[in-house]
């Protein structure tokens, strides 16, 4: 089993989820996320004065998958998530990690059924 971390554009969210439920991915957690990286930050107006925020927001969208959905989640979210067909600075990242065990809470199931 696979944990997929992706961080997206907020503006990628719907689009990002209805590609998933398409391939069969459809229980996810998405979270608001603040960060920095090469864009480092965004010049913004309010009321009249210009002032440069430092931390943009993201969402941070996790799912849990098993083994032989890995890749063509990675696929749908990497082609659907980019701004263009080269994508841009800021379009995110997808991080995947190593998950050692599922317990779904509400039974006595666990592994890869729990998912």
């Amino acid at each position: 089993m696979k944990m997929v971390v992706a961080i997206i554009q907020p503006t990628k969210l719907q689009v990002v989820k209805a590609a998933l439920q398409k391939i069969g991915v459809e229980r996810m957690t998405v979270c608001d996320a603040l960060g920095y990286g090469r864009q480092r930050g965004q010049p913004e107006m309010y009321r009249g004065v210009e002032y440069s925020t430092q931390l943009l927001r993201k969402l941070a969208l996790e799912v849990i998958i098993n083994d032989d959905f890995l890749e063509r989640t990675l696929k749908t979210i990497e082609s659907v998530a980019r701004s263009g067909p080269d994508g841009n600075i800021g379009d995110g990242k997808v991080f995947v990690l190593s998950v050692e065990e599922v317990i779904q809470i509400g039974g006595d199931t666990r592994g890869p059924e729990a998912v």
